[in-house]
């Protein structure tokens, strides 16, 4: 029997949180011009917009050290803090709520009147990533200490769940999106914590969850794996995955028909992809992976375009493809401040260089929006 899905996902357009940008406003305005628009990730800005240390704010035993740029856990200060305070301060909402000092953007998204968008976004490291890069004074990865583990899930349970209250407030289809790259590494034999002890851990961490559930990998997909975990929203890097497996079309199916919503990072970030294929090849192979589906399952590629939401790949902090790829310009191309021209006595205002990764993610964000409307125009 099919459910209906959480809202109309429609082929409409978003993306993934953390972006290369300096200029916060601009990161800012361009979030907003997607469909569903989120609050953006600016690491380039500040260490602390790091997504690690983002979500470490008020852990027990954490340490942010700005000199080598990493997340450090002290075992001996955790086990301290856990039992001198840690009881009380589960009771202060303030805990667990990102503060202005870890977000130049967050505060003034909230700030916005965004009850007009179809649902909003926000996102936060999960708890499987945090454990397996976060490491303790041995070296070791916190994953592998119970202790620590379960304070962890919780922790970041109460995370999202602030995150969530307050999005709400300004969207009633709002959702949170937990980005673990590390349900990609559980299946490698080299760890000690496999695929299923996070399956275990993630089935008591989401049943504690607000609103949707909802997950983002941009690494290497086993996506008859996730959409088992009982999440609501996936977001994948589908473009790396260049032809659908046949094998995955009966478990896209049924997340399907239980509602669930896919978004398909479809669109490359880095320059090789870019002047590889343009938004009439992407939506064609898009169409084609959904063609795989349908042949595969009981639901229709109407259906799965009805419950999609397009999205490029992943986010770019730095360019992995060839630079100088064909039409890619650099430095040649500036970016003007917002205002240019209206200056005193008609003077323009200063002009900047827009980095590779800025101009990679923006014409991301255009072909994203380009195979929306090329998907929707046929299917929707």
């Amino acid at each position: 029997m099919n459910r209906p899905p959480l809202f109309a996902a429609n082929c409409q357009t978003t993306a993934m949180g953390i972006m290369p940008h300096t200029d916060v406003q601009r990161a800012l305005d361009l979030a907003l011009s997607l469909d569903i628009p989120f609050w953006p990730q600016l690491p380039n800005v500040s260490f602390y917009e790091d997504m690690y240390v983002q979500a470490s704010e008020h852990l027990p035993g954490i340490r942010v050290d700005h000199q080598t740029q990493r997340v450090v856990f002290d075992t001996g200060a955790f086990r301290e803090e856990v039992a001198a305070a840690y009881m009380e301060r589960l009771e202060d909402p303030q805990t667990f709520i990102l503060s202005p000092a870890y977000s130049a953007v967050y505060s003034r998204f909230l700030k916005l009147d965004l009850s007009g968008y179809a649902a909003i976004r926000g996102q936060l490291i999960g708890p499987v990533s945090f454990g397996f890069r976060v490491n303790d004074q041995e070296l070791k990865p916190i994953i592998y200490n119970d202790e620590v583990r379960t304070i962890l899930f919780d922790f970041l349970q109460r995370k999202v769940n602030a995150q969530y209250r307050q999005l709400k407030e300004r969207n009633r289809n709002a959702f949170v999106w937990l980005d673990e790259p590390g349900l990609g590494w559980v299946f490698s034999g080299m760890t000690g914590y496999d695929e299923v002890k996070a399956r275990a851990d993630y089935d008591t961490f989401l049943s504690g969850v607000e609103g949707p559930r909802a997950l983002h990998l941009c690494a290497a997909v086993n996506l008859p794996y996730l959409l088992s975990l009982g999440v609501d929203i996936l977001s994948f890097d589908a473009y790396q995955i260049e032809v659908m497996p046949k094998g995955y079309a009966e478990a896209v199916g049924a997340f399907l028909k239980k509602g669930g919503i896919l978004s398909w990072g479809i669109v490359p970030t880095d320059s090789e992809g870019q002047s590889r294929e343009g938004p009439d090849a992407l939506a064609r192979r898009l169409s084609a992976y959904w063609g795989v589906v349908a042949a595969g399952s009981d639901v229709s590629v109407g259906q799965i375009a009805r419950q999609a939401l397009i999205a490029p790949a992943r986010c770019m902090l730095k360019n992995v493809g060839r630079v100088g790829a064909a039409g890619e310009r650099t430095a040649d191309r500036l970016r003007p401040e917002r205002g240019e021209g209206s200056g005193q006595g008609g003077a323009k205002s200063p002009v900047f260089p827009m980095s590779t990764e800025e101009r990679l993610v923006e014409t991301g964000f255009e072909y994203t929006r380009a195979v929306s409307r090329i998907l929707r125009a046929k299917y929707v």
